[in-house]
């Protein structure tokens, strides 16, 4: 996994050190969605590490507030007035009782959506090592993890993946040494096997 140095600026902007080409705006599409993971890896942020796999429903704001008029009433004026104005406004929708799995990847393939859900996210928190320290690491399972476990370069990290039907996707990643939101990195293609995998639960 690639890990990205420096925290991406807030989608949409422009902004870049002094001296530095400005990045381009993101579409409009990937925008919301990279707005929407950020959000969502905040919100899962908030309840400290060492927590398990969640997984949201990702779906048109504006649309839903059509088809189900209750929801205008649950979400805050601002929201609702943005959404009127933009169709690219996401909402994210935490699932509960997910299926019991023994793996990240046994769950991604139990995982199915209706035609009403625009997209989906999952947050993971994982351990990663540089690559010198993986080609070390012992062949046994018991001995590997007590070797990543120990190992003093290890880093803890949190990654928020969204990927919509279209194919638009976003990932966030989180260090626990940097655990702060404004070092929170982004891009489109950092983990491109969770991407992957995200996006295969909506075909």
């Amino acid at each position: 996994m690639s890990q990205p140095t420096d925290p991406t600026p807030a989608p949409g902007t422009t902004d870049a050190p002094e001296g530095a080409a400005a990045r381009p705006p993101l579409p409009a599409g990937t925008a919301s969605l990279a707005e929407a993971v950020h959000e969502i890896e905040r919100h899962v942020a908030g309840a400290g590490w060492d927590g398990p796999v969640r997984v949201f429903a990702l779906v048109a704001t504006g649309r839903a507030l059509e088809t189900e008029p209750g929801l205008e009433g649950q979400l805050p004026a601002e929201v609702v007035a943005r959404a009127r104005r933009d169709p690219h406004h996401l909402t994210s929708v935490e699932q509960e009782d997910l299926p019991p799995a023994e793996s990240l990847e046994d769950l991604l393939a139990r995982l199915s959506w209706p035609e009403t859900v625009d997209g989906a996210a999952v947050v993971v928190e994982r351990v990663v090592l540089p690559p010198a320290a993986e080609d070390a690491m012992p062949e046994d399972p018991d001995e590997a993890i007590t070797y990543l476990m120990s190992h003093p370069d290890r880093q803890d990290v949190r990654i928020a993946v969204g990927v919509l039907r279209g194919g638009d996707a976003w990932c966030a990643v989180r260090t626990r040494a940097n655990d702060t939101d404004d070092a929170v990195g982004g891009g489109p293609d950092l983990v491109p096997g969770l991407v992957h995998a995200v996006g295969a639960t909506l075909l």
